[in-house]
């Protein structure tokens, strides 16, 4: 079997609140192989964003490892993991996080100005990725001057303008209307049908799982409805 992209094995993870130890996920195993459209379900403080910011490399497990595009993430002190998130992950999240005082071109040039890429390149890259989410013609709009679903679709090309090898996505649809949220997932769906995105999205609106290939529940830091982890 060869390796998947993403592999979590015994992963657990606890946060201090106060005096008390909360435990937010317990031995979590998962399996995501290349191009998988993967949801995450289940209620508040299940442990959702947690497991997707550990498979991110934002945080790191107190137990277990986590292989990610063929590297233990775990594993890396901070610099490099910088560097691995900086080339393999892109982030979409609930709340957009644009920078209102930049346009929508300069919010998605953001995530290349660390690269080794021209600004010739540079500019290509990003009209290509709003050309993709149907921004061509707000290129020089500032979010303040966007609708929530355009706001969003800035944000999306910002996630795919450095062609990440996974994108993580937490509550993509949970700010906007149903027909923004119908369009943001359309286009979600095609980064994966077409360009064989992989996706990891945590959401609790149905609409969005169902356009998922497979729903995993988490449920007081348990996943259930998971693959089983493959004999070594």
């Amino acid at each position: 079997m060869s390796e998947a992209l993403i592999l979590a094995h015994n992963v657990s993870k606890s946060y201090r609140k106060g005096t008390q130890i909360v435990r937010v996920l317990e031995r979590i195993d998962l399996r995501v192989e290349e191009g998988d459209f993967l949801a995450l379900m289940g209620p508040s403080g299940s442990g959702k964003s947690t497991l997707l910011n550990l498979i991110a490399g934002i945080d790191s497990p107190d137990e277990g490892s986590i292989r990610a595009a063929g590297v233990d993430i775990t594993r890396l002190p901070e610099s490099q993991l910088a560097d691995w998130r900086a080339s393999h992950v892109g982030f979409i999240f609930q709340f957009y996080n644009l920078m209102p005082v930049l346009t929508a071109f300069e919010n998605v040039e953001i995530a290349l100005l660390l690269s080794k890429l021209s600004r010739r390149q540079r500019e290509q890259h990003v009209t290509l990725v709003l050309e993709l989410v149907g921004l061509h013609d707000r290129m020089s709009h500032y979010p303040a001057q966007l609708s929530g679903g355009e706001q969003q679709r800035v944000a999306i090309a910002r996630a795919v303008v450095s062609d990440p090898t996974l994108i993580v996505a937490d509550e993509p649809t949970g700010d906007l209307d149903r027909n923004s949220a119908a369009e943001i997932l359309g286009l979600m769906e095609r980064l994966n049908q077409e360009f064989g995105k992989t996706i990891v999205m945590v959401t609790h609106d149905q609409r969005a799982a169902d356009k998922a290939h497979r729903v995993l529940h988490l449920d007081k830091g348990v996943l259930s409805n998971s693959t089983a982890w493959p004999a070594m």
